[in-house]
């Protein structure tokens, strides 16, 4: 069977091995099949019909530049599917590399197969082979370039909300600081004051969850100082704030059994008001935000719950990411100001650095619900200190 035939005849057995090796990589662990497998089917159907399209050579050229080239609906077709996986392959957490490494698994899958099935090639099946490698290196070179569009769009958006988040605290910090010195009557110095604490505050989580986010993008371990830490006492003071700072809402906070441990203070205050906020924000206005610490064992847990409208089941496997939520004009829209889409990041590597983990499950019906979990020691010194 030519190889283009054998495609269409046996899309399925193709699309399982994409599936289990898309799995393989780390943001498929946790993906559905669906998500797995998005437009591989497209992609492979297109594939076929392509290479049963005749072409010249300059054609041949300007298809495995990613040029399209070939004049065909299939041809058309093919760089549509490929443009839109990687587009959905950004949204699900894939750098380029595990892209690539997709389409290299894809390649081979395919010709493995296809082997088994001839009993003996001849010149015909070698032009198959060499229209199938063209093919796919035409849709390689369209889901680069669109995957690549689509980050720096990305980077853009997040670069264009940073200096506007930037630009508007220090304006007030600016206009708060010239009131003072001319001793306006209409505001007294220590509103002004206040209202340069506020600004200054906002813009020094804006740098400091820049730093995190550029220290632990090149790939850094989050530098710990711990010391011995009372959690029940750390999530009191924090929920007590929030009380003060959003006194329309109710934040109640449970807690039971042995809380302390060692870990890095600061480190874990941003754990715990950063999920806070975020519950405060994402939550019903009209329910509860609970905030509960308990022991298990050598563990303790977090957990910050809140009710109100789900988070999208497609969300969930890239929540964690950082500048996912900017991929879109429209999300960026919808943000709070001050917040650049780094704090659940941060949470996340904040967390791992400790040696805990941390979960999400969220529904309508039973709201959402952030789960950590962190041991009392970091995980380097349990190593130290284990038989």
């Amino acid at each position: 069977m030519r190889l283009a035939k054998f495609i269409l005849a046996n899309v399925e057995p193709i699309i399982a091995e994409w599936e289990a090796f898309a799995g393989t990589l780390a943001p498929g662990a946790t993906m559905t099949k669906l998500a797995l497998r998005d437009d591989a089917g497209s992609i492979l159907q297109a594939t076929a019909r392509d290479m049963q399209v005749d072409q010249s050579l300059a054609q041949q050229v300007d298809k495995s530049k990613g040029d399209g080239g070939a004049d065909s609906a299939a041809s058309d077709q093919l760089d549509i599917a490929s443009a839109r996986h990687a587009e959905e392959r950004v949204g699900s957490g894939f750098n380029i590399i595990e892209v690539v490494s997709e389409y290299r698994a894809l390649r081979a899958s395919v010709l493995r197969l296809w082997r088994k099935s001839v009993s003996q090639f001849d010149l015909d099946d070698m032009d198959e082979i060499t229209r199938f490698n063209e093919a796919i290196d035409q849709s390689l070179a369209k889901a680069v370039g669109s995957y690549t569009e689509r980050v720096n769009q990305s980077r853009q958006m997040f670069l264009a909300i940073l200096s506007h988040d930037l630009r508007n605290p220090l304006h007030c910090i600016h206009m708060a600081a010239e009131l003072v010195s001319q001793e306006n009557k209409h505001l007294k110095p220590s509103e002004a004051l206040a209202i340069i604490s506020r600004q200054s505050t906002v813009m020094a989580k804006l740098v400091t969850d820049m730093i995190d986010f550029t220290s632990t993008w090149l790939g850094n371990t989050m530098r710990l100082n711990c010391e011995p830490v009372d959690l029940q006492m750390l999530c009191r003071e924090i929920v007590d704030g929030f009380r003060v700072t959003h006194p329309q809402r109710t934040v109640h906070f449970h807690s039971r059994g042995d809380l302390t441990g060692n870990w890095d203070t600061a480190r874990l205050q941003q754990v715990v008001s950063n999920l806070l906020g975020n519950a405060l924000q994402h939550g019903s206005p009209e329910a509860p935000v609970e905030l509960s610490a308990f022991s298990e064992g050598e563990t303790v847990v977090l957990s910050i719950h809140n009710e109100g409208a789900p988070i999208p089941p497609e969300a969930l496997p890239t929540l964690f990411d950082p500048l996912v939520r900017h991929v879109t004009t429209e999300s960026a829209l919808r943000r709070v100001a001050g917040s650049i889409g780094l704090g659940l990041y941060i949470v996340r590597e904040i967390v791992n650095a400790q040696g805990g983990t941390i979960a999400v499950a969220s529904t309508a019906q039973q709201g959402t619900t952030f789960t950590v979990r962190i041991p009392r020691l970091p995980q380097d010194l349990w190593d130290a200190f284990a038989p």
